[in-house]
């Protein structure tokens, strides 16, 4: 039978923050060690939930100078609070908030939470527009330096304009964003829960399905403008995949279900057959390697133009808290 201490620390290595910091007080830790503990619980939680407004945790206090790494680590993946924020985070690159993504996915495949996993499958999917952008801007989608990228001569990028391919919704979301970064924080917090999603769809139709290409992709030099294109195809054919069908198909979270792991296996299956089938530059990278849905982080890679892999700072932070765990055991022993 397993002692309390290694019922806490299997629960870290399920990734269970949630639970270990409702079971702590009943640990017999010191105040000082107990409040350190949950601190770095509450930020481990925040990661599996991507709660990535709250990853912003900075206290040295709760687990010293590897918990303030990990912070760090965490506010790469952060999009900015206020419009005029240092720190761009995930508005610099979306790289890291993608290996993040990989990493929870595969840690909610691990606790068997199916529900969760397709939603983070949707929220890969909404995005990955804009990391086929970023290798060509130097940052991703950032509305403060986006306008010098879109507003080239000839483009129709948030206009009105009857020849643009942008479906409403996304002509008012890319209008939105060249002026947003003048609003107050309460208007940009709006448009980024609200219209950012938009906007990466609009820029995947940009280079991957317009139909009257504007100036903002015709400016481009070819061979650029080639591989965009390609890259944008993939992203734009996995946000139309039966695995992302698969969540808005199934009401999760409304009483109507959830798809097995053997449904999403399946679906996942489907879903990298026909990708391969439909684009070569998707074939190789969706092979077998290891992963809970196989080969999602080479499709990643191939449409950011650069290798994507899962994450570790799950992993680090419940390493940490197993060992904060013992050493604040060890103190209250000792006193």
């Amino acid at each position: 039978m397993l002692s309390g201490v290694e019922v806490l620390e299997a629960l870290c290595r399920r990734y269970a923050f949630h639970d270990v910091w409702a079971l702590l007080p009943s640990a017999g830790l010191p105040d000082d060690e107990l409040r350190r503990l949950r601190r770095l619980c509450l930020f481990g939680q925040r990661l599996l939930d991507l709660d990535a407004e709250d990853f912003d945790m900075a206290d040295a206090e709760a687990g010293g100078a590897e918990y303030t790494e990990l912070v760090r680590r965490a506010r790469r993946c952060r999009i900015p609070q206020e419009p005029r924020e240092r720190d761009r985070g995930a508005l610099a690159t979306m790289r890291p908030a993608y290996a993040l993504l990989l990493e929870v996915m595969a840690a909610q495949h691990m606790r068997h939470d199916m529900a969760a996993l397709v939603a983070t499958a949707h929220m890969i999917a909404e995005y990955l527009p804009v990391l086929v952008w970023e290798p060509v801007w130097g940052h991703a989608a950032d509305p403060l330096r986006i306008g010098r990228d879109v507003r080239r001569r000839g483009s129709r990028f948030g206009s009105r304009d009857p020849e643009c391919d942008h479906r409403r919704p996304d002509q008012n979301a890319a209008a939105r964003i060249l002026t947003i970064g003048k609003a107050p924080g309460e208007g940009w917090r709006a448009y980024l829960d609200r219209q950012h999603s938009n906007v990466a769809h609009a820029l995947g139709v940009c280079a991957a399905e317009c139909r009257r290409p504007c100036g903002m992709v015709t400016a481009l030099p070819e061979e650029v403008r080639t591989d965009v294109g390609t890259r944008a195809a993939v992203a734009m054919a996995f946000g139309d995949s039966a695995l992302i069908r698969l969540r808005h198909s199934a009401p999760v979270g409304h009483g109507f279900g959830v798809p097995s792991a053997e449904e999403v296996a399946r679906t996942w299956d489907h879903t990298r057959t026909v990708l391969a089938r439909r684009l070569p530059a998707a074939e190789v990278a969706l092979r077998d390697d290891g992963y809970c849905l196989p080969g999602l982080p080479g499709l990643v890679s191939v449409v950011a133009g650069a290798p994507i892999v899962p994450d570790t700072l799950l992993r680090d932070t419940a390493d940490l808290t197993v060992r904060k765990l013992h050493a604040a055991l060890a103190v209250g022993e000792r006193s």
